[in-house]
């Protein structure tokens, strides 16, 4: 049996809203707080067209380990206030500082056994919160960058490229479109600009102050000075992390770090046995999160708050 509750989180002059999972017994307990990837996403990481379900199910599942979870809605997303295309990659990290204090101080809770867990964003967020002093307990990273974002979206584009098919792929080699070029091009366009948001080709609304920060933060600076344990998981499925970054992680984090590179795991955190392409995304989250992900997590801090 579990108890989970809606909660106010303040963050500043606005409120976030999230939910507080409890074990039905064992209180005081350990906790981890779940930071969302990218994008329009609630608290559970679903989005009006695609519904990833990730940290719900995560939730679920730490909740049977008897580990309590704290989850929220992003600023300007879902039941919190605040205006999205207004919000910045370190507006997001002022408001996972605020739900991490705001846990740390739910009396069911135990804030020296409290954990930080990231999916993309998510991730590198986790990582700035550790790597500036924020105390936690350990540093959960799921298919998290090591790498500035310019990197990694330059990164994506291409693998995006690999597994492109029909009409658009044609128009690609037809034209001989040059799409590294034409990113980059894109990229500068936003760097170069002011503004909160901007309109893409007249049609898609972007955040631009959140990509402006993101592909200027570079969490190699950050995850050196992270002293808590870390656990990295990235799937060799991956199209939007590279997986190559765990690596790239061992050689930088200075405190207890353990990954895992699962096989044929995409960034969705669910199995891909084939081709990694975009065009499967909506039939793989139609299945549950994979089970080697929630075992590789349960089992770490099973470890981690025994010790």
């Amino acid at each position: 049996m579990t108890n989970e509750r809606s909660v106010i989180i303040p963050s500043g002059s606005l409120q976030l809203a999230g939910s507080l999972r409890l074990p039905e017994a064992g209180l005081p307990c350990p906790a981890v707080l779940l930071i969302p990837g990218s994008g329009q996403v609630d608290r559970d990481e679903n989005a009006p067209r695609a519904r990833l379900n990730a940290l719900h199910e995560i939730a679920v599942a730490l909740s049977e380990q008897g580990i309590a979870s704290l989850r929220f809605d992003k600023r300007g997303v879902g039941a919190s206030a605040g205006d999205y295309w207004e919000t910045g990659f370190f507006d997001h990290v002022t408001d996972a500082a605020a739900a991490l204090n705001f846990l740390k101080a739910q009396p069911e809770i135990r804030p020296d056994k409290v954990f930080l867990l990231g999916h993309s964003e998510g991730s590198l967020i986790a990582t700035r919160l550790a790597g500036t002093g924020s105390q936690v307990a350990g540093v959960i990273l799921l298919a998290g960058p090591a790498q500035n974002g310019e990197q990694v979206l330059l990164w994506q584009s291409a693998q995006v490229l690999k597994g492109m098919r029909g009409f658009n792929k044609w128009l690609i080699d037809l034209f001989h479109i040059d799409t590294r070029k034409a990113q980059q091009k894109q990229l500068d366009k936003i760097k170069r600009s002011k503004k909160d948001w901007l309109r893409i080709q007249l049609v898609a609304k972007l955040n631009a102050k959140w990509f402006r920060e993101f592909m200027a933060y570079n969490p190699a600076e950050d995850l050196p000075k992270i002293q808590a344990p870390v656990l990295a998981i990235t799937g060799t499925k991956d199209i939007q992390v590279d997986p190559a970054d765990l690596d790239r992680m061992a050689a930088l984090v200075r405190s207890e770090f353990e990954s895992h590179a699962v096989p044929d795991l995409t960034h969705l955190l669910r199995a891909e046995p084939g081709q990694p392409t975009l065009s499967t995304y909506k039939q793989q989250i139609a299945r549950p999160v994979d089970q080697r992900v929630l075992q590789l997590i349960s089992e770490w801090l099973g470890r981690k708050t025994a010790a």
